[in-house]
């Protein structure tokens, strides 16, 4: 008698684990998933940023830093990034493109240049697709960052070596005003 009980015990446990690390596999590749998807949107946002600041060049000079900053961090290879690095240099870098974009309204001829305004369309369509995306990849992260973190399947996630992941989050300096003084 005990011993099917014992039986019937094991066999829930087993059953409980099974489903829990196939949460943690679907949970994964949501995740990946998610992040895929956002990466195309930051890949088509990288290979625009030469074009934007080679326009820009031309009629702020003197505010070169700026722009020779945003170039190099271009230069990175990006495709060779793990997806953290990813994270992390387009944070800085949607930072950096909205002191491009205020440096612009200082410059009206800048503004109401054709090759401008169709550059900064297409910035403006792939930043809304990107924070579009960005929430999606969040939304999967913090359920997958919850199963991580939460009793019982949190033993499972330290037995199978899943850790929480990071979320794509605005940085402090994306939070301040930009000003631009001529």
């Amino acid at each position: 008698m005990w011993l099917y009980v014992i039986i019937i015990i094991v066999i829930i446990i087993l059953i409980a684990l099974f489903i829990t690390y196939n949460n943690f596999v679907k949970l994964n590749n949501k995740v990946k998933e998610a992040f895929a998807t956002m990466d195309v949107y930051l890949k088509k946002r990288w290979d625009l940023i030469p074009n934007l600041v080679e326009t820009v060049k031309g009629y702020a000079n003197h505010e070169k830093s700026t722009l020779t900053e945003v170039i190099e961090m271009r230069n990175s290879a990006y495709d060779n990034m793990s997806d953290d690095e990813k994270i992390k240099k387009n944070e800085k870098l949607s930072s950096d493109i909205s002191k491009i974009m205020a440096l612009a309204e200082a410059y009206p001829v800048l503004k109401a240049n054709e090759n401008f305004k169709d550059l900064s369309k297409q910035l403006s369509q792939i930043e809304e697709d990107i924070a579009n995306s960005r929430k999606y990849y969040n939304a999967t992260v913090r359920d997958f960052n919850n199963q991580v973190e939460m009793f019982p399947s949190n033993i499972i996630a330290k037995v199978f070596g899943y850790k929480s992941k990071k979320m794509f989050e605005i940085n402090e300096e994306e939070r301040k005003n930009i000003k631009v003084g001529l």
